[in-house]
């Protein structure tokens, strides 16, 4: 299947599913998930896999185990690709009723990537080019996003150029675009291969500076 667009009936389908976040509506729906939403998801990221890697697609359904929300399907798909033997560094991208989101960077990182991180913004040499990655980024229309402290972590100065960066507990680029027409185009594809090439110098910043934790997997 080759990518032609995301159909207009998969944005009226997540339009639907927010107003009936239920299964009877999700059943009587599932087809056009599949066909206008995860079908034409998928045929994009085989067209990207050659230069970004394989994809792993998320799955539509919420963890409401330890949530108060309790509806059970998600409003929006995505999808994220992680370097093999990388550890940090991720695109990821989503489509919903509210249009295309694409982003690259890191949502959630153990206490000793952390450390590495910071580490890494305070050096005199990694921390210029972060600091001049992500100017450069947000000069050119992305939001810089990530959990972050109100304080400046111990061990750091309040004086620290580089300030905003050590407070950052996670960090990733973000780009969203509302429904247009273009978006059932293959021009969808086009603007996230871009997108993604843009946030290629921050995800391997991130890579080579951050990388994977070394922490045991959480136990639930």
């Amino acid at each position: 299947m080759s990518f032609d667009g995301f159909p207009d009936e998969g944005l009226v389908f997540y339009e639907g599913l927010e107003a009936d976040n239920s299964k009877t509506y999700w059943t009587q729906h599932k087809s056009s998930y599949e066909s206008h939403v995860r079908g034409p998801l998928q045929a994009m990221l085989d067209e990207l896999a050659a230069e970004f890697g394989v994809a792993k697609v998320f799955r539509p359904y919420r963890d409401v185990r330890f949530s108060h929300d309790k509806t059970p399907y998600k409003t929006h798909q995505g999808a994220v690709i992680t370097p093999e033997g990388r550890g940090c560094g991720s695109w990821y991208v989503q489509i919903s009723a509210d249009g295309l989101r694409v982003s690259g960077g890191c949502w959630r990182l153990e206490s000793d990537q952390v450390s590495r991180y910071r580490r890494a913004v305070a050096d005199s040499v990694q921390g210029p080019r972060l600091d001049e990655e992500v100017t450069r980024l947000a000069a050119a229309g992305y939001a810089i996003e990530g959990e972050r402290l109100t304080r400046v972590p111990a061990g750091y100065s309040a004086d620290d150029e580089r300030v905003d960066l050590l407070r950052h507990k996670s960090l990733h680029a973000t780009r969203t675009w509302e429904p247009a027409d273009w978006l059932h185009t293959r021009r969808a594809l086009d603007e996230v291969r871009t997108a993604w090439r843009e946030m290629r110098t921050l995800n391997a910043w991130l890579a080579d500076n951050v990388g994977a934790t070394t922490k045991e997997p959480r136990r639930r």
